[in-house]
C-alpha cells in the first residue's frame, strides 16, 4: 500500500495559527490529494476531500465525519497563519501572514468539501527544496487534540537529532495558536503540554518527554527529547484514551442541543473573552458547536453547560 505522506515546508511546520482538529485534517487529506495528482497545484487548483475519504482514514462514522467537515468550512475560510521564510533575493529573514484558502465550501449531494489553496501556501506543500518535514498521515490518525498535532508536527522536524532546540513558553504558546488561553502554567501544562505528549506517546511512532527551563521559580521554556519506538503500537482501534472520560457519550447530546446551546454559550458574558478578534456571535457560536465534538474541548464548557440547566450524566 502507498504510503500516504503529509509534507510540509519547514517554514509552515513553524508557523503559528490555530486550527482544531477536524480543520487540521482537512488541511492533511487535501495535501495528500495535492501530492496524489502527481502535478504542482497552481493558483486556483481545486481540491476535493470527500466524507468516505475522511471517514476511512480517521476512522469515523460517514455522515458524522461529513457533519464536521461542513461546521470546519467557516473556521477553515476565516483562519490565518504567521510564518517566517527567507528572501531569496536578500538573504533576510521575512516575516508574513497568509490565510490557508481563497474559497472554501461544500456540496452536500457529493457529501464533499472543495477548496482552493491561498497562493502562499501552494510553494509551500508542494513545491519543497532542503527544508522540509514528512510523515506519514497514520502517525497523527489517533491525536485527538489540536495541540498533540500541532506539537508533534514541532517535534518531528527534529527527527535526525532526537531533541529540539530549546523554545520558549512565549514562542510555544504562539506556535500553538494560544493567545488568552491557558495563561497559568499550570493549567497550560494540564489542559494543553501534558495532554499532547501523552497522545503523542500512545498514538504516533515516537515517544516524547521534555526538559523544563526555568529563571528561579518560573518556567519559561522547554527542551523536547523523543525517540523512534523499538515496535511502534498504535491503539488505532481503540482511538480514545481509558483514563480520559468520553465527554461526548456523558453529555448525551444531539445534533440540534448541540447547536441550540452553542448558541447561548456564545452569548455568555462569562465566555466573552474566549471569542477571537472580528468574531460575530454566529461565527462564535458555530466554533463552540464543533468545539463541543473534541472531547477534550468540551470538558472547558462543563461549567457554564450546567448554568445553562444541562445536567451531564
Amino acid at each position: 500500500m502507498q504510503k500516504q505522506l503529509v509534507t510540509k515546508d519547514n517554514s509552515l511546520i513553524g508557523a503559528s495559527y490555530n486550527l482544531g482538529v477536524v480543520e487540521q485534517r482537512l488541511i492533511f487529506l487535501a495535501i495528500i490529494e495535492a501530492r496524489e495528482q502527481k502535478t504542482l497545484i497552481e493558483a486556483g487548483g481545486l481540491l476535493r476531500i470527500y466524507a468516505q475519504s475522511y471517514a476511512k482514514k480517521f476512522d469515523v462514522e460517514k455522515h458524522t465525519s461529513y457533519e464536521a467537515m461542513k461546521r470546519a468550512v467557516e473556521g477553515l475560510y476565516e483562519a490565518g497563519f504567521a510564518y517566517s521564510k527567507i528572501d531569496k533575493q536578500s538573504g533576510k529573514m521575512g516575516r508574513y501572514k497568509s490565510r490557508w484558502v481563497d474559497k472554501i465550501g461544500y456540496i452536500d449531494d457529493l457529501g464533499c468539501v472543495e477548496l482552493i489553496f491561498a497562493s502562499d501556501v501552494i510553494p509551500l506543500i508542494t513545491r519543497l527544496e532542503a527544508r522540509y518535514t514528512e510523515y506519514e498521515l497514520k502517525q497523527v490518525v489517533g491525536l485527538q487534540s489540536e495541540y498533540a498535532i500541532r506539537l508533534y508536527e514541532l517535534i518531528i522536524q527534529w527527527r535526525s537529532v532526537g531533541k529540539t532546540n530549546p523554545i520558549s513558553l512565549a514562542e510555544l504558546r504562539e506556535k500553538l495558536g494560544l493567545v488568552d488561553e491557558y495563561k497559568r502554567i499550570e493549567a497550560f501544562k494540564r489542559r494543553v503540554l501534558d495532554l499532547a505528549v501523552k497522545q503523542i506517546n500512545e498514538y504516533t511512532d515516537i515517544t516524547v518527554d521534555y526538559e523544563q527551563h526555568k529563571q528561579g521559580r518560573v518556567i519559561t521554556g522547554f527542551t523536547f527529547k523523543f525517540r523512534i519506538k523499538d515496535k511502534v503500537k498504535k491503539a488505532l482501534e481503540s482511538k480514545r484514551d481509558a483514563d480520559t472520560p468520553d465527554m461526548l457519550t456523558s453529555l448525551k447530546m444531539t445534533d440540534k442541543q448541540r447547536g441550540t446551546f452553542a448558541t447561548k454559550l456564545s452569548r455568555m458574558s462569562e465566555l466573552s473573552t474566549h471569542s477571537k478578534p472580528g468574531e460575530n456571535y454566529q461565527q462564535f457560536a458555530a466554533r463552540i458547536e464543533t468545539e463541543l465534538l473534541d472531547e477534550h474541548k468540551q470538558i472547558f464548557y462543563i461549567p457554564y453547560l450546567e448554568k445553562l440547566g444541562f445536567q451531564p450524566s
